[in-house]
């Protein structure tokens, strides 16, 4: 059985974790499957939006702690850079990614959700940096949520393991928004619908630009924003989309 799925359907990707029996934590087969099946959701031309989700009751709660204990010491850094595949294809992706969280998603799994654009979680999904409570911590997951809520907030959680409730999270601004558990799939799909309606070109460009001006001086962010957007208004979308909004009518974006 595949430990990670993935189909398409009406421009949309789907990628599910598929370990539902051992809470979809992460063992090398899962690493691999979800780093190869968010490569071919990009390489896809057909899919515009990809939505990341967990089978049955949780997302992920981390790095399966059996698999982490088998391995000789020498062999344990390699293995870590497989848990951490996620981290760089997601960080390559120019396709928005919608995390659709229920239940647990602690640790790595945390890290998962939080490497993605969006996060839409059921009223019970709870967040966790949880390592610490087991001897280790979460250096990778930890820098996931300082991107979203700052260095020293997200490091007392690190220091912690204190769980975040799905509602705390979107307090916190890392969490979109939060429907009851029997909603979940239809508002996560609600938002990928929403993001179809936009350009393929400028969810390009947005993510492209924001990762090209992320630390970079305010003068040079200011320019390297500029020149994406120079290319993006140079676009045949570009101009059909503000024809539209002159003309009243619903653009017709050809991805050009």
């Amino acid at each position: 059985m595949s430990a990670v799925l993935g189909s398409v359907a009406d421009g949309i990707g789907v990628v599910t974790l598929n370990r539902p029996e051992a809470m979809n934590t992460f063992s090398p087969a899962l690493a691999g499957e979800l780093d190869e099946t968010l490569r071919s959701m990009e390489r896809d031309e057909s899919v515009q939006v990809v939505v990341l989700r967990g089978a049955g009751k949780n997302f992920s709660t981390g790095i399966d702690l059996k698999e982490y204990l088998s391995k000789e010491r020498h062999e344990i850094r390699d293995f870590l850079a497989t848990m951490d595949l996620h981290n760089h294809r997601l960080a390559a992706m120019t396709k928005p990614v919608i995390a659709s969280v229920q239940g647990y998603a602690l640790a790595n799994g945390t890290g998962l959700a939080l490497a993605c654009d969006f996060i839409v979680a059921s009223e019970d999904a709870v967040f966790g940096t949880t390592a610490v409570n087991v001897g280790l911590i979460c250096l990778e997951p930890g820098y996931q949520l300082a991107r979203w809520i700052g260095e020293k907030r997200a490091l007392q959680y690190v220091l912690t393991g204190d769980m975040i409730p799905a509602a705390k999270g979107l307090e916190l601004g890392f969490v979109y928004a939060i429907h009851p558990r029997e909603g979940l799939e239809e508002g996560t799909m609600s938002l990928a619908r929403k993001l179809m309606t936009k350009s393929a070109l400028s969810l390009r460009a947005g993510k492209r630009g924001f990762a090209h001006m992320e630390g970079l001086p305010l003068d040079r962010a200011v320019d390297v924003g500029g020149e994406h957007f120079a290319a993006l208004a140079a676009s045949e979308d570009g101009r059909e989309g503000v024809a539209a909004f002159l003309e009243k009518r619903t653009p017709s974006f050809k991805g050009r």
